[in-house]
């Protein structure tokens, strides 16, 4: 018998809604929220019935009966760290949502969203590998200051599916297998994935590891903190150079590196240098994994929407090849990751982990 899915993932001025058969996407939309219309709430939660009576209206524009779906996901949030997996929305977990344990953030509406049209319907409710997936091992957790271990905030959700792609392609199981993975677009997440647990992975969110489009990664500390008491900046305005307005942002004034591989094509002598940079960064990242891993790498995966240029891919292919084979997964399948990761658990192919 066929699982059909609800699949909700809430964005910053956006819903992206999509309804699943199994794995057979029926529909989807990206439900626009205008930017007056988000500013008539004081917070992310005061937009909860806002955004679900749109999800509603959007289902019966589709003629889909809400109590024909037996399952609705939702993008997990800023919640405590916690393993990868599937978790059922929770009595805890849905107040730490509310509460933004680690911050407000849009993404803590999806499973908020999902439990309430789940509960209404009589129907289950997951989240599944929010950007909080913390699977660290306890060496990795030094930073070389006691108040500051490092922390592992990434593209869990993307990440964990492109691997687990991989390993159903090619016959075994995510659990068997020791990957690098690289997610690139807004931010770049570079992650150890063994025997399916990331052991280790730069914070995309705080400044670390390699700069990307909108972010600085890792800046000489010291100048940093000199920055900081400058008193030319206000504490926001320091956040936003490392998170937001760093890498291509700061050095060429786009995020977009479509346009950035455009003006090296025109012949930007600079362009091209921050363009090798990233390149440079990304596989020096990279590296360091291979040596977390001990250099026994299965295989490197490319993914996110920069991994659909082909400069990109031969690039790192040339700065990487030696260490493993290269496969590629452009773009990122948020609302099929979503969907798969609540059909293992409705299917009994993985239990529901409690949060």
């Amino acid at each position: 018998m066929s699982i059909k899915s609800l699949i909700i993932n809430p964005g910053s001025t956006s819903t992206k809604v999509g309804v699943f058969e199994d794995e057979t996407l029926l529909f989807e939309e990206t439900l626009r929220h205008p930017t007056e219309e988000i500013a008539k709430y004081a917070s992310i939660i005061d937009q909860k019935d806002f955004r679900k009576q749109i999800i509603l209206d959007f289902l019966k524009e589709k003629n889909c009966d809400v109590h024909s779906l037996d399952v609705i996901v939702g993008r997990g949030g800023l919640l405590k760290p916690i393993p990868g997996g599937t978790y059922a929305v929770s009595d805890e977990l849905l107040a730490d949502l509310k509460k933004g344990v680690q911050g407000q953030h849009a993404s803590n509406l999806g499973g908020i969203l999902a439990r309430e049209i789940g509960d209404a319907i009589g129907k289950p409710s997951y989240i599944v590998d929010p950007v909080v997936v913390d699977e660290l091992t306890d060496v990795a957790r030094i930073s070389g200051m006691p108040e500051l271990p490092r922390r592992s905030i990434f593209h869990a959700l993307n990440q964990k599916a492109v691997a687990r792609r991989y390993a159903k392609e090619h016959g075994t199981t995510y659990d068997a297998l020791n990957l690098i993975v690289i997610h690139m677009g807004g931010g770049v997440s570079v992650g150890a994935h063994s025997m399916g647990k990331v052991v280790d992975v730069n914070n995309i969110l705080d400044g670390e590891g390699c700069f990307s489009p909108e972010r600085a990664g890792t800046v000489p500390a010291g100048d940093l903190i000199k920055m900081c008491f400058s008193g030319k900046y206000t504490q926001q305005e320091i956040y936003k150079k490392i998170c937001g307005n760093g890498g291509f942002n700061a050095y060429l004034h786009t995020n977009d590196a479509r346009v950035v591989e455009k003006m090296v094509e025109e012949g930007d002598a600079y362009a091209k240098l921050i363009q090798d940079a990233f390149y440079y960064q990304i596989a020096k990242d990279a590296g360091a994994m291979a040596a977390v891993l001990h250099g026994k790498v299965d295989q490197i995966i490319l993914t996110g929407g920069i991994a659909y240029a082909q400069l990109t891919v031969d690039k790192l292919t040339e700065s990487l090849g030696w260490i493993a084979p290269i496969t590629v997964y452009p773009g990122e399948d948020e609302l099929l990751a979503l969907a798969q990761g609540g059909l293992r658990v409705m299917t009994g192919e993985e239990e529901a982990k409690v949060y």
